[in-house]
């Protein structure tokens, strides 16, 4: 039975269409407008839930506001099978918010209020200690305050869970942070922050892979988009393809492939077939239009 613990954000996204972005000072109407429920944390918990087998214990540690946004989010969690013990709603501070705005040519504009997400502190991680415990694997981003995610990967360290952080926004980080990672998933973006490489192909993914296990990381599984995902491991290093779909829409597809990659490993699937599986998942991901509402069930995958 799989053990997975989450931890990260948990933004109300707020999209608009547009056909140009509005210039400054300018009004425009949308023609149309959505709200989604998103932040990295959230995505990768629901991916989670939804792709593991029955039986599966998905715990999730955020922090909401004490708002309607946040009680929907929580009892939407609750249908997909998600805990609550790790889930708090924090007085006087509102839920993570996202304002975007999309031109019809793609360009977009976006502007985040992290709320509560902020608000989640090393200190707190010390109340959830027995969800640590009872991990097998803990999946981190960086949507919540670095020092937090530094502490929680030391502290899945010391109880001997197995630790992926997906890097996600881009940022540099030292040795202090990646020598407690055992899986990294960076995109092609937040593989060159990490080591300055551009990656441009296998060759280059390659190199920054090298770099990461230099400093630490057992095992690097760098997204490449379309073309798949650069493994590198003592196991299996080489380029496992994606699935060749018709993309409407990428957001949330690299939750769901992390999600799906350590479900797959959880349930003692090779690391190339736990990163196909996670291939799998996110193809469906892009042929829909969404957040959360986009991450597809494990019956739908046909791996």
């Amino acid at each position: 039975m799989s053990h997975i613990l989450i931890i990260g954000s948990a933004n109300a996204d707020h999209v608009m269409k547009f056909e140009y972005l509005p210039a400054a000072g300018q009004t425009l109407m949308s023609h149309e407008y959505r709200l989604e429920q998103g932040g990295k944390g959230a995505n990768q918990a629901v991916a989670c839930a939804r792709l593991a087998k029955s039986g599966s214990f998905i715990d999730f540690i955020c922090h909401l506001g004490q708002d309607s946004v946040g009680n929907d989010m929580r009892q939407s969690w609750i249908k997909d099978g998600i805990s609550t013990e790790g889930i708090s709603q924090v007085a006087g501070l509102s839920t993570g918010t996202a304002m975007i705005f999309i031109g019809d040519n793609g360009q977009n504009t976006i502007g985040v209020a992290a709320g509560a997400n902020a608000s989640l502190s090393p200190h707190d991680l010390d109340n959830h200690i027995e969800l640590f415990a009872r991990a097998q694997y803990l999946l981190i981003q960086l949507e919540t305050p670095t020092a937090t995610a530094v502490k929680a990967l030391q502290m899945a360290k010391k109880q001997g869970v197995i630790t992926v952080l997906n890097p996600a926004p881009a940022t540099a980080l030292g040795n202090s942070c990646l020598k407690w990672v055992d899986i990294i998933t960076p995109n092609e973006t937040e593989a060159e922050a990490l080591s300055g490489i551009e990656i441009n192909g296998t060759e280059d993914a390659q190199m920054a892979a090298q770099l990461l296990h230099q400093q630490g990381v057992g095992i690097v599984v760098i997204t490449l988009g379309s073309r798949g995902a650069y493994v590198s491991s003592t196991d299996f290093t080489g380029l496992v393809p994606a699935i060749n779909v018709q993309a409407i829409d990428t957001v949330a597809a690299g939750d769901t492939f992390n999600g799906a990659l350590v479900v797959g490993l959880s349930e003692g699937m090779s690391i190339a077939a736990a990163v196909g599986f996670a291939n799998a998942a996110s193809a469906i991901t892009v042929t829909r239009q969404g957040a959360q509402r986009a991450i597809p069930y494990r019956h739908e995958i046909l791996y």
